[in-house]
């Protein structure tokens, strides 16, 4: 249905008829996509307070990042289906990144997934409905996090992902 993604096969997962399907697969279009006003905000927090995003470029990132994730989540998953297992993890993403080539984004995402690991082994502030790890990456991350990217990963570069790490928080790396 959603040849191009201008097109009027919108992504958005906003209500209406639901029942679109993916071309490639069974999967409902809500379902196999993140909500658009996401990925618009994500966006925009890239952007100068006046800059402006057309529709037509958040649908094509909206496809894009899904088709991402789709792409590294498969990789992990045939890893577990080969080792006989049924849960994909975290360590599974990573190695799938790495396979993929994707290794400029392994170390920070490592640190990432050694502190999120940390405050869960704290036992932080989890509910009986087990939604201790949403309200740590959630809640207590606060959205002043800004982004400083480096090429090369040394002692001396920083890395924070809007919204995803503790602010204050150092994420260096030893060499």
């Amino acid at each position: 249905m959603a040849d191009s993604p201008g097109g009027s096969g919108s992504h958005d997962s906003g209500g209406g008829g639901g029942g679109d399907r993916s071309p490639r697969s069974s999967v409902r279009e809500q379902d196999r996509f993140l909500p658009i006003a996401n990925i618009g905000r994500i966006m925009k927090k890239a952007l100068p307070t006046n800059g402006k995003i057309a529709k037509d470029a958040k649908d094509t990132v909206q496809e894009c990042v899904s088709e991402f994730i789709s792409f590294v989540t498969s990789e992990a998953s045939d890893k577990c289906q080969k080792e006989k297992r049924k849960t994909v993890n975290g360590d599974d993403l990573l190695w799938a990144m790495a396979t993929l080539g994707f290794e400029d984004y392994i170390a920070p995402l490592k640190a990432y997934l050694a502190r999120y690991r940390e405050g869960d082994t704290k036992g932080s502030a989890r509910g009986a409905d087990g939604s201790g790890k949403k309200d740590m990456v959630g809640t207590q991350l606060g959205s002043d996090a800004q982004v400083t990217y480096g090429t090369q990963l040394g002692s001396d570069t920083q890395f924070v992902h809007q919204g995803s790490f503790t602010p204050g928080l150092s994420y260096t790396f030893p060499h």
